[in-house]
């Protein structure tokens, strides 16, 4: 089975929530959303056009 790997918006995502201190949890709730559609836009399996300003202006990037 491949292995999944983050797209370059999913590291920066990813990096983003380390330097803030925050979820995964937190981020889906804050753009209104699930943690786990959050993990699918962060490995590139959707493409989460619907919550990508909101995703960036919570995350400040």
């Amino acid at each position: 089975m491949a292995q999944r790997k983050l797209t370059p918006m999913g590291k920066i995502i990813k990096l983003r929530l380390v330097e803030l201190e925050m979820t995964q949890e937190a981020l889906a709730a804050q753009v209104g959303t699930s943690p786990q559609y959050i993990n699918h836009i962060m490995y590139g399996e959707r493409t989460g056009e619907k919550y990508m300003d909101e995703i960036c202006k919570v995350l400040d990037i």
